[in-house]
């Protein structure tokens, strides 16, 4: 659809919109300016730009359709996704047996039309509308969601019991078992469960307030307000959640940990609970982990080059530590898995400690830590020594005992793999050494260290730019770049001898089938080789500092060059690398 100029420009004089003289002036304006004339016609105040968009539908040949008022019938409504209503400003309104009519701001984004066509299966019938009928269907999509379990909270807060100055009241154990078995209450909890899962949500955030109910989802690191919800809800929500990860009801004054499974779309997914008393309740927090581990390789997790190469010597070793290091929510745990997905051979015996058990791997004897009955890391670890194993993962090295027997089964035949909570991989050898394991120890035991974070990978709409001087300055102080540049003229990413300048970077560019720009997540690493020179550093006592530069020296890349590479890549940003990346 191409609107003619000439005949955009008569109209608007014939109609009386604009006057000859007035239109004259916006043409010379927009061409001394160097602005699309359209942009420049509504810059000047003579025609407002859903006005414009009256006047364009009617050259065009388009209907013109006001959804200021009208409600929209919630299975139509959802044949488009919000996400993409809100991104790309475009609304299905009714549905025939052969096509759907969608309202949009600008019926020329055949992208957008071809797109929902796919995902339908329904001839697209464009009609344009205004701004406001389509923020009116917008707040449909909050009020239909809500629309799900909203009226059942409505209709149900009416009956519980509101919290009065921040207690919980005298509630018994038999009444919050009926509250949490109520229908309403269990399709509440189902639709918040399943909602999570459609949005690939890493977490579940339920957070009580004086007067609300906020519910929020992690999606690819980054939380996102779902729903607020009536306070008078919280109580049948937090009993329903304490029923099905076997908690006890009546405990409101101590923190509570559990997990539960459901079904969803032919997947299990597990659903890890943890319970905290806040000033105005219980807050709750729920960490959805798929049932199984299948098809992981190390280079899809982003491990390439060097360091690659550097993790495939340290598993074909039979004894020895290799430790994954990183913050709560980097994908230490996902590496190790990776691993153990790699050493997973019929010759072989793996047994695990974990806490929690995040994936069931086929062939691999998986303990769950239980502290409250004295199974712990330790007196796990201690058990499967016994167990002849050839391989050991250990959960997380949390404490003295715990690394003191990784360092001895790793010294005694065992190829031990783990997580410890450090910033760097440098850093991890302090961190060992305020924990109690002697220097020689870790240097006898100790093969590589990988430390990482997650950033967000940018989707294939992603839009180019390139890096200018000040930036080229700004990011040198922080990064070698000249390193970065060779790794990428060794990997063949650009040619050699290729200036900053010239190498392309990439902006997050929303488009139909992908919201924000990003979709997913990727590592960045940093893997240290245990050299004969970082042993004698580390007998020295030398600073998590020292030994880092040693390791660069030897070809380690930390993870914010590896960041910045993959940025010049495009599977990132610079600004996500620099977000996720703290020094």
């Amino acid at each position: 659809m191409w609107l003619d100029a000439a005949k955009l420009k008569s109209f608007l004089v014939e109609s009386d919109l604009v006057s000859a003289v007035d239109l004259e002036k916006i043409l010379t304006s927009a061409t001394s300016q160097d602005h699309p004339f359209e942009e420049e016609l509504i810059a000047s105040g003579k025609i407002s730009e859903d006005e414009f968009r009256r006047v364009k539908a009617y050259l065009l040949g388009i209907p013109f359709i006001s959804l200021d008022k009208q409600k929209i019938d919630r299975d139509t409504l959802f044949l488009i996704p919000e996400p993409i209503a809100r991104k790309h400003n475009i609304v299905s309104f009714n549905k025939t047996a052969t096509g759907l009519e969608v309202a949009m701001l600008d019926p020329e984004d055949l992208q957008s039309i071809e797109f929902i066509k796919k995902g339908v299966g329904l001839k697209i019938l464009p009609r344009l509308t205004d701004t406001k009928s389509i923020k009116n269907i917008l707040l449909q999509y909050q009020k239909s969601l809500r629309a799900e379990f909203g009226d059942i909270i409505s209709a149900e807060a009416g009956r519980l019991k509101p919290l009065v100055g921040g207690q919980e009241g005298e509630v018994g154990e038999g009444e919050l078992k009926k509250l949490a078995e109520d229908i309403p209450v269990v399709r509440i909890v189902d639709t918040l469960l399943s909602h999570a899962i459609l949005q690939r949500a890493s977490d579940i955030h339920i957070e009580p307030f004086e007067t609300e109910l906020v519910v929020r989802y992690r999606i690819d690191g980054v939380l996102h307000d779902a729903m607020v919800l009536p306070r008078a809800a919280a109580s049948g929500i937090t009993a329903r959640i304490k029923i099905l990860a076997n908690l006890r009801l009546d405990e409101k004054r101590l923190p509570q940990d559990g997990r539960f499974k459901i079904d969803s779309a032919g997947n299990r997914v597990s659903f890890r609970v943890s319970m905290l008393p806040t000033y105005f309740g219980e807050k709750i927090v729920m960490r959805l982990l798929p049932d199984t581990a299948h098809g992981l390789t190390l280079e899809q997790s982003g491990f390439h080059g060097i360091g690659l190469e550097r993790i495939h010597k340290a598993l074909r070793g039979t004894v020895g530590m290799i430790l994954a290091t990183g913050p709560t929510g980097s994908g230490k745990s996902t590496t190790l898995y990776t691993l153990m997905d790699i050493l997973n051979t019929p010759d072989v015996n793996i047994s695990t400690i974990e806490d929690p058990i995040e994936y069931q791997m086929p062939r691999i004897n998986q303990t769950q830590v239980k502290p409250d009955i004295g199974l712990s890391f330790a007196n796990g670890l201690r058990a499967l020594v016994r167990q002849d194993p050839d391989i050991i993962m250990v959960g997380e090295i949390r404490d003295q005992e715990t690394v003191g027997l990784a360092i001895n089964a790793a010294l005694t035949g065992h190829l031990v793999l783990s997580t410890l909570h450090t910033n760097s991989a440098a850093g991890t050898v302090p961190r060992l050494l305020d924990m109690g394991a002697e220097d020689f120890l870790i240097t006898s035991t100790l093969r590589v260290i990988i430390g990482q974070r997650l950033v967000r990978r940018l989707c294939d709409t992603r839009e180019s730019y390139f890096l200018s001087a000040t930036e080229i300055k700004s990011l040198g102080e922080r990064v070698d770049l000249n390193k970065v540049m060779a790794l990428l003229v060794e990997e063949k990413v650009v040619k050699a001898g290729t200036d900053w300048s010239k190498v392309a970077f990439f902006r997050p560019k929303p488009s139909a089938d992908c919201a924000d720009g990003y979709q997913g997540r990727i590592g960045i690493h940093e893997v240290m080789d245990m050299s004969l020179s970082i042993k004698e550093l580390i007998l020295s006592r030398a600073s998590a500092a020292k030994i880092e530069e040693q390791a660069k020296k030897e070809g380690m890349i930390t993870m914010l060059e590896d960041g910045i590479y993959k940025a010049a890549r495009g599977v990132t940003t610079v600004e996500e690398v620099l977000r996720v990346v703290s020094e």
